[in-house]
């Protein structure tokens, strides 16, 4: 639920995505203005490397800054943001992203914007939305082999080119249906803006407490992205795999293989990740803008 708080911030942590050195200078515009603001301010030791001119933080690890911070900044893109919120989504941390990758539809914040913007979050003027995440549990001969929640999207492939698998999908303990595809994406309302949407599959409200399952390429024409409740159970089973490697993926940054007879089960997460923005964030002004809406002939700005 997206509201406006009042709520002040004194101990920030700062996270930074490695090997960029757009990242490095406006992480450390962000560290200067956090400690310019008499805030506390722990640094991610991996991120430390990348700071000019600071001085006055403190280093913690990632997990650390879960426990000891009440508003966390990343510095990176949205890759960056899916990485936070499955390590510290338990935390109940906010976080704050500052775009320095792609289209930037959960880091909010552009470079040109951080001093205006992070200063207003920092005095408690900012919107706080809750975003929920899957979590990912794979058994193989009963045994669970491999559990991790995912932000965006859990997604079953064939880790190849131009190879199909099957599969079974069950929903809720309900046979829905099997499939001969490329795979399958189950993806939250917030990663309906990512691979699910190349895949034909609907933009959904941050605010929606549903899943959408989005096939991919499916030998059947008839089969097409299927909306469901948020609580619901989602069961795969591998029932087919020839000579591929059949793997399942969480946010397209955790890979795990898989065998035939496999069970994955996908369902919500128990923990939330609460999304830090500015308040002039809309997510429809994110779509217009990201996702090239205003693009039409005539006045773009106009609603006629």
């Amino acid at each position: 639920m997206q509201q406006k708080n009042l709520t002040v911030f004194n101990t920030i942590g700062l996270i930074g995505r490695q090997g960029n050195p757009l990242v490095a200078e406006s992480l450390s515009r962000v560290a200067a203005l956090v400690l310019g603001k008499e805030r506390s301010l722990v640094v991610e030791s991996a991120s430390v490397d990348m700071l000019e001119g600071v001085s006055g933080y403190s280093v913690s690890s990632r997990l650390e800054i879960g426990n000891i911070c009440d508003l966390l900044i990343v510095v990176g893109g949205d890759g960056s943001l899916l990485g936070v919120a499955r390590d510290l989504s338990s935390a109940g941390l906010p976080v704050l992203g500052i775009n320095r990758g792609g289209l930037g539809f959960l880091a909010a914040i552009s470079p040109e914007q951080i001093t205006a913007q992070v200063s207003e979050v920092l005095e408690g003027a900012y919107l706080a939305e809750d975003h929920f995440l899957l979590k990912l549990k794979v058994l193989r001969a009963g045994q669970e082999i491999a559990s991790t929640p995912a932000m965006n999207d859990v997604v079953l492939h064939t880790g190849t080119l131009s190879r199909m698998l099957e599969f079974a999908l069950y929903i809720d303990g309900e046979f829905v249906y099997e499939q001969k595809s490329d795979g399958l994406i189950v993806a939250t309302p917030t990663g309906s803006t990512a691979y699910a949407l190349s895949a034909g599959g609907p933009i959904m409200h941050p605010k929606l407490d549903a899943i959408v399952v989005v096939p991919m390429f499916p030998h059947t024409l008839t089969s097409r992205p299927l909306v469901i409740c948020g609580d619901a159970e989602i069961k795969l089973l591998v029932k087919k795999v020839g000579d591929i490697g059949p793997q399942v993926s969480c946010d397209s940054q955790v890979d795990i293989d898989l065998q035939l007879g496999d069970e994955i089960y996908i369902s919500k997460y128990e923990h939330r990740l609460k999304l830090i923005y500015p308040l002039q964030h809309s997510f429809y002004e994110s779509c217009r803008s990201k996702l090239d809406w205003a693009s039409r002939l005539g006045n773009p700005a106009a609603g006629g």
